[in-house]
């Protein structure tokens, strides 16, 4: 396929992906025609994934500074002050699309560009998180799906020897023909040595390592910037391929080379391969760039420039190098017997130039590619338009529980609530040796190597609050982080994200998308807790199941905290029989949207539950100052599922019963109100604003001997992948 004789039609126009209207701004950028290569580029640089065109103008909105904050949006990954001289380096992506072609390499790969992310900015890797969304556990496809998305996690972040320390798992018919796999990692670095993408220095050299380029991966984002049709099978070579133990070496070599003065400027070569890593490294610099394609290493023979300016094989990384230092850092990567190859240098003419067996096969302007791309304020649904479209049943009158034992027994094992051991221990979540606390908790607690502090790390989102109320559910996806992080006794410091939705241009669907950042933006503002990385992925929805359904909003959340001494840290389990049990928020009343209404009342009704941010920051607050007092010893927030839940799960976690002081209503028991937690105290402490609702012992709650309870709550997944449901 050569870059000039393929004739540009309106077909060839629409297979990349672009309007007519697009394909004309392309005209203009460029004045004249592009040839294939040419229009490749454009295509994934305009596409959805990499540009963000229908989301920006809404995520310039959100809250991105704070004292924290060292690094906001727009590089790699977010970055944090952490005292000491040190910064996390953290940020969330998705991979959903590959993950339904092909799970295991889908979400193996997610990991490994997640993990390029956080190092390409100087970090060392320290803890991975992921946040999974599946269909019906009985959909034929769905045990197929999730044992491949759960080993292609655990076999990617345990080869390359960085720990996954936990996530959340949610089912619902929406996700039929479109899960969802996002994956999030925390690195560590010395502040005074943070890498940046921002190419400089005219004549500078610039560098391919890691990997050879093949042809896995083509198109890989445009594919992800649309919705599965019924031939998604038929996508499968645009999924990559990934290799965790080139990775490990690759984080290695590059940070050897880091501890050096010889890089300028380092991206990691993620969505859109050479492509994007080049036009963003030059975009922000301001300069443009020269490439001899003929240079690039290949793993394949009779490569086009356009097969490699598209390619999105993975452990590949570009950087820019001082002059006179390429032997140097070539010496580094062949010792770790990676590729290293100068492919191009720095120019000052702002423009994409490639070379190609003698021939010029690309020469456009830079500053279209990045900077002018498409922007779309797609029209948004109003809100009450928008309840009318949803179809959300009014809650009505709920009778009281016949038996509020039996509905424990039921939703602790549901999909929803249901132990995720099965998951987490395909994970090695120890390797390390610095995980201080592991999954099954509020949050998961790695320590920062060497000292005695300690990173919280939690992933979290109700999407059928979100559904239900756009607004609310983005409230409380930033709300319920929050609390799991000050639930364990870390101060919540900053947000990334991964906004999944489906087709924005669906008036419907730009409402809930809308409705959810708003409500985001007005929860990090209230809890000075501001978003400095993310990412966005639309178009998730499939006529493969035959309806075109759209999946929930799921505008998933990853959030860190800071525990200034590991040794002053909360858990969930019971700790010794005769504490006392205390509330803090108030009594349940909400059950819309609930977990027991659905699952034991089969309706999936009412409105989300109100989230009063000026409540969830008092009441962290006072979690926060219990935990460092030590007047607590147990602390688990209320979220999924309500206040029996809650305690059942710090029963099972310590082994040990509850008896509570007077009998639940059904309100009570399961609504999920907002703002609450559960603490425990040894007898006689006094904890001022919170209830004292009962206390530690026996081998029970609500009458429910722990034994059936656990059988409940552990047997979901395996009975699932055993075939057994």
């Amino acid at each position: 396929m050569s870059s000039t004789a393929t004739q540009i039609t309106p077909e060839v126009v629409a297979e990349h992906g672009l309007s007519p209207e697009e394909y004309d701004r392309v005209l203009k950028a460029i004045g004249r025609e592009p040839n294939l290569t040419e229009l490749g580029i454009f295509s994934v640089m305009w596409s959805e994934h990499c540009s963000y065109k229908s989301s920006k103008i809404h995520l310039m909105k959100l809250p991105t500074k704070g004292p924290q904050v060292i690094c906001g949006p727009g590089e790699n990954a977010g970055v944090v002050d952490i005292g000491d001289g040190q910064a996390a380096i953290f940020k969330m992506e998705s991979h959903n699309h590959p993950s339904y072609i092909e799970p295991y390499q889908g979400a193996a790969t997610g990991v490994g560009g997640i993990l390029r992310d956080v190092f390409t900015m100087g970090a060392r890797p320290v803890a991975n998180m992921n946040a999974l969304r599946f269909g019906r556990p009985d959909h034929p496809k769905m045990k197929h799906l999730i044992a491949g998305v759960v080993h292609g996690i655990g076999g990617y972040g345990n080869c390359v020897g960085v720990p996954t320390v936990g996530g959340e798992v949610n089912f619902h018919p929406a996700y039929d023909g479109n899960i969802l796999v996002n994956a999030m990692t925390v690195g560590v670095a010395d502040t005074d040595k943070i890498f940046y993408s921002a190419a400089s220095g005219v004549g500078n050299p610039i560098v391919y390592v890691g990997s050879k380029t093949g042809r896995d991966g083509i198109h890989g984002a445009t594919m992800a910037s649309a919705d599965f049709g019924e031939d998604s099978e038929e996508k499968r070579p645009t999924v990559q391929v990934g290799d965790p133990f080139t990775e490990k070496l690759l984080i290695e070599a590059c940070l050897e080379l880091m501890a050096s003065d010889a890089i300028v400027a380092i991206q990691d070569m993620g969505a859109a391969g050479l492509t994007s890593s080049s036009v963003e490294m030059a975009s922000k610099g301001g300069v443009g760039l020269h490439l001899k394609m003929d240079d690039v290493p290949q793993r394949e023979t009779g490569m086009t420039a356009y097969e490699m300016m598209l390619s999105e094989s993975q452990e590949r990384m570009l950087m820019v190098l001082k002059p006179g230092r390429e032997a140097f850092a070539e010496g580094i990567f062949r010792k770790w017997e990676l590729d290293f190859a100068v492919i191009g240098h720095v120019t000052d003419t702002g423009r994409m130039v490639l070379e190609h067996k003698g021939e010029i096969v690309c020469d456009i302007p830079l500053a279209p590619l990045a900077d002018d791309a498409p922007l779309y304020d797609r029209p948004s649904m109003p809100k009450d338009a928008y309840k009318l479209w949803a179809k959300v049943e009014p809650l009505g009158e709920t009778p009281e529980s016949a038996d509020i034992g039996a509905d424990l027994v039921t939703l602790m094992g549901s999909p929803d609530i249901a132990s995720r051991r099965w998951i987490w221990e395909q994970y090695d979540h120890m390797v390390g040796a610095d995980t201080v606390q592991r999954p099954g908790g509020d949050a998961a607690v790695v320590r920062v190597h060497g000292s005695n502090k300690g990173i919280a790390i939690s992933t979290d989102c109700t999407p059928r609050y979100c559904y239900a109320d756009p607004y609310e559910g983005g409230k409380q996806a930033i709300a319920e982080c929050y609390r799991n992080l000050s639930a364990v006794g870390s101060t919540p410091l900053a947000v990334t994200n991964c906004l999944n939705f489906a087709n924005p241009q669906r008036p419907e669907i730009m409402a809930q998308l809308t409705g959810c950042l708003e409500g985001m933006g007005d929860a990090c503002r209230a809890l000075d807790f501001p978003i400095v990385s993310g990412n966005v992925s639309l178009y998730n929805e499939s006529k493969a199941t035959g309806g075109g359904s759209a999946i929930l909003p799921t505008p998933a959340i990853g959030g860190i905290g800071l525990l200034a001494d590991i040794d002053i840290m909360a858990t969930v389990a019971f700790k010794d029989e005769g504490d006392a049990i205390w509330l803090i928020g108030g009594e349940g009343a909400h059950l819309g949207q609930s977990i027991w209404l659905r699952e034991v009342a089969g309706r999936e009704a009412g409105d989300a539950p109100p989230v009063d941010l000026a409540a969830e920051r008092a009441h962290a607050d006072m979690v926060r100052a219990l935990v460092a007092e030590g007047t607590v010893n147990a602390v688990h927030d209320i979220s999924d599922g309500g206040l029996l839940v809650t305690i059942a799960e710090m029963a099972l976690a310590g082994g040990k019963g509850a008896t509570l002081d007077a009998p639940l209503t059904t309100a009570a028991a399961f609504g999920e109100d907002q703002a609450r937690y559960i603490v425990t105290a040894p007898a006689g402490a006094d904890i001022p604003g919170a209830t004292k609702i009962g206390t530690v012992g026996g081998d029970s709650v609500a009458g429910v001997a722990l034994t059936t309870l656990r059988t409940a709550h552990e047997g979901f997944f395996p009975a699932l992948m055993n075939n057994e449901l």
